[in-house]
């Protein structure tokens, strides 16, 4: 059976262990995402910590992990190439979540337990009162691409990190309205 839910401390090892194979996966890729320190055990624990943290969790075991926000992210404040699909409306902001530090466990890879992350993530945004949900990814991530695609998501344009370890680095943004 297959639960959403938020993550634990007790995770940390399991969630540890899938983020490296996914840093190991992306290098072997030739991507930098990742590559620079970021995700950390100290992210997670944040994540898990602000409530931000959820998990896909299969039989016992952590099939997919992200984090959830519902505030202005400042990487989102400026795109190139594009626009997203809200806008902001008399000076104010759209209402969207977004999706953080998401990776599938390797040994499901192809599953679709991405599509089935998103699909999760997007009831608890209405739930919640979003009008969409936005996430960025490295150009060359090209499975996460297709996974986002799939699910719904529309290109939308060019985005740079700010802050962190990635800072000023460009991400792909995605858009989905709910």
């Amino acid at each position: 059976m297959t639960a959403f839910r938020h993550s634990t401390p007790d995770d940390m090892e399991e969630i540890m262990e899938i983020t490296e194979r996914a840093r190991t996966f992306l290098r072997s890729q030739g991507l930098d995402q990742w590559q620079k320190g970021y995700p950390d055990r100290q992210t997670f624990l944040s994540d898990t910590a602000t409530g931000f943290g959820y998990v896909l969790e299969e039989e016992g075991h952590i099939a997919a992990v992200c984090a959830v926000t519902f505030t202005e992210d400042a990487s989102y404040g400026e795109i190139y190439g594009g626009q997203w699909l809200t806008q902001n409306r008399d000076g104010k902001a759209p209402a969207y979540a977004a999706i953080h530090r998401m990776a599938v466990n390797a040994s499901l890879r192809g599953r679709g337990y991405a599509g089935r992350l998103f699909e999760e993530v997007a009831a608890l945004a209405r739930e919640s009162g979003m009008d969409s949900i936005r996430i960025d990814t490295h150009e060359g991530n090209l499975p996460m691409q297709r996974a986002l695609e799939k699910s719904g998501f529309a290109r939308c344009g060019t985005i740079f990190l700010k802050g962190g370890a990635e800072d000023g680095d460009p991400r792909i943004a995605f858009e989905k309205l709910l």
